[in-house]
C-alpha cells in the first residue's frame, strides 16, 4: 500500500535527478546537483519529516564561492605555487618500482597531467571516480608535480639532472627521516574542501598503477578562506603571522627569484621552480611556556598583528638598528625575522608556501604538529641554503623546532594544452 505521507507529486523522478540515458537521453554532469544537500537541509529545518523532504525545489543551488573558485591546469607555470594559501594539503612522494624506467615515467605522467586537468576543473576523474567530491566545485584545487635526484638515475636521463638538485647539505639542526624524506616523484595537493583534496589525492595514488608506489605521505591544512573578517597573512601553530615578507608576483624581480629563465639550463626547466620540504615539528610544549614578550623577542614580531618590534604595522620595514634605552636593539640579533630577511643573506629570496600540520599526541601527552615548509625559488642554492645556514649558526626560533624530514624536487613548468607535465624531459 502506497505511503500516503509522501505527496504524490513526488512520484514522478525530478528530471534533473534522471540517470544518464534516461527519459531525454541527456545525462547529468557529476557536479549537476551542486549544492542541493545545503536545501535540503534548509527545508528539512522548516517543514520537518518526509513532507519537508518532498518539498525541496528542484532548481539547483548555485555553488558558493567556496566552491567555485578554480584554478587553471595549462599555463606558463604549473599550478600551487603562486595561488594563495589552501585549506587543506597533502604532499606525496612516489618511488618508481623496479624495473620501471622513463617510459613507464612517462606514461605515468601522461594518467597524473590528465587526470589533474580534470580534478581542476571539478570533472571525475578518468577511471573508477570514487565520488567523493561528487557534491563539490572546484574548490581552488591544484595539484603539482616534480622530480626528485633519484628520478633521473632510474629513467637514465643523468645528463638531463639539473645542478640545482644536487642534494641539500647537512644543516646541525637537522634530524631528518630517510624514510620520510627524497623521492623519485613528488605531488602536492592543495584545495578550499577537505573531500576535494582527498578525491585527488585518492585519485593520483590509483592513477600511479604499477609504475610508482608511495613513499611518504604528509597532511595539512591552513585557515580556510574567509574565516577572518578581512583577507590576512596566515598563522601557524604557533599563533605567529607567517608571511608577511613572501615576494609579491607583482613584483618586478619575482619571477627572477622564483623561476627557472625561459632560456635557463637544463631547457626542460624552463618556467619551472625548485620546491624545498621540510616537515619542521614544532615543540608547543616548551613554545607555550615562554611570556607573550618572549615569544615576540624569538620572532622579533609582534603576535598580534605580525609588526616588527621596531614599531609601525605589519609591512613597515624592520628598523634593524633601532634600540631601546638601555642601548639593546629592540629586534634582538638572534630574532628569527632578522636573520631571514632577505637584505641579511645576499638578497636570497624564497616563497614560502606552507601548511600546517598535526599527526596526533604522543604517548607522553606532546602534540606531533607543527609546519610543512614548502618554499619556491629559481635556485636552492642561492634561496633555501644560504637562508638555512644562517638560521643554524643563531636562530633562537631553533630551540622549538625540529627538521624532521626533508627532499628537494625539480619542478618544470607548465604543460602547455596537449602535452603532459615534464613531456619536454621524458620525450626530449
Amino acid at each position: 500500500m502506497p505511503d500516503q505521507s509522501i505527496p504524490q507529486a513526488r512520484r514522478t523522478p525530478d528530471p534533473a535527478l534522471r540517470e544518464p540515458g534516461a527519459g531525454s537521453g541527456r545525462g547529468v554532469s557529476r557536479r549537476a546537483l551542486l549544492g542541493t544537500a545545503g536545501a535540503t537541509g534548509l527545508v528539512l529545518g522548516a517543514a520537518g519529516g518526509a513532507v519537508g523532504y518532498a518539498a525541496v525545489p528542484a532548481q539547483v543551488t548555485p555553488l558558493t564561492s567556496l566552491g567555485s573558485g578554480r584554478a587553471m591546469f595549462h599555463g606558463k607555470h604549473q599550478p600551487g605555487i603562486t595561488e594563495g594559501l589552501q585549506a587543506r594539503g597533502h604532499l606525496v612522494a612516489f618511488d618508481l618500482v623496479a624495473g620501471a624506467g622513463r617510459k613507464e615515467a612517462a606514461a605515468l605522467l601522461r594518467r597524473w597531467s590528465s587526470a589533474a586537468e580534470r580534478l581542476m576543473a571539478g570533472e571525475a576523474a578518468p577511471h573508477d571516480d570514487t565520488d567523493v567530491a561528487r557534491d563539490a566545485g572546484p574548490s581552488s584545487l591544484t595539484v603539482t608535480f616534480g622530480f626528485g635526484h633519484s628520478f633521473f638515475a632510474r629513467t637514465g636521463l643523468d645528463k638531463q639532472r639539473p645542478a640545482a638538485l644536487d642534494p641539500l647539505p647537512d644543516f646541525s639542526s637537522d634530524q631528518l627521516d630517510k624514510a620520510r624524506s627524497d623521492g623519485d616523484l613528488w605531488v602536492q595537493i592543495g584545495a578550499d574542501d577537505a573531500l576535494v583534496a582527498f578525491h585527488a589525492l585518492r585519485a593520483v595514488q590509483k592513477e600511479a598503477g604499477g609504475a610508482a608506489r608511495v613513499r611518504w605521505q604528509m597532511n595539512g591544512f591552513n585557515r580556510s578562506p574567509g574565516a577572518t573578517a578581512h583577507p590576512m597573512t596566515a598563522r601557524n601553530l604557533m599563533g605567529q603571522i607567517d608571511g608577511t615578507r613572501n615576494p609579491k608576483p607583482a613584483e618586478a624581480d619575482f619571477d627572477r627569484r622564483i623561476f627557472v629563465p625561459a632560456a635557463g639550463e637544463p631547457a626542460w626547466m624552463a618556467n619551472g621552480s625548485y620546491a624545498v620540504v621540510r616537515r619542521i615539528r614544532m615543540l608547543l610544549d616548551d613554545w607555550e611556556k615562554l611570556s607573550l614578550s618572549g615569544q615576540e623577542a624569538v620572532i622579533g614580531r609582534r603576535k598580534a598583528d605580525g609588526a616588527p618590534l621596531s614599531g609601525g604595522g605589519e609591512t613597515t620595514p624592520m628598523d634593524l638598528e633601532k634600540a631601546d634605552a638601555k642601548g639593546e636593539y629592540v629586534v634582538p640579533l638572534s630574532a628569527h625575522a632578522r636573520i631571514t630577511r632577505p637584505d641579511q643573506n645576499g638578497g636570497a629570496a624564497m616563497l614560502r608556501r606552507p601548511f600546517s600540520y598535526h599527526d596526533g599526541i604522543d604517548p607522553d601527552g606532546t602534540p606531533d604538529a607543527g609546519l610543512l615548509f614548502v618554499c619556491w625559488q629559481a635556485d636552492p642554492l642561492r634561496g633555501f641554503v644560504p637562508v638555512q645556514r644562517k638560521l643554524d649558526r643563531g636562530d633562537a626560533l631553533s630551540r622549538f623546532i625540529r627538521h624532521e624530514a626533508s627532499g628537494l624536487f625539480a619542478v618544470p613548468g607548465g604543460a602547455a594544452e596537449g602535452e603532459y607535465v615534464g613531456q619536454r624531459l621524458l620525450e626530449g
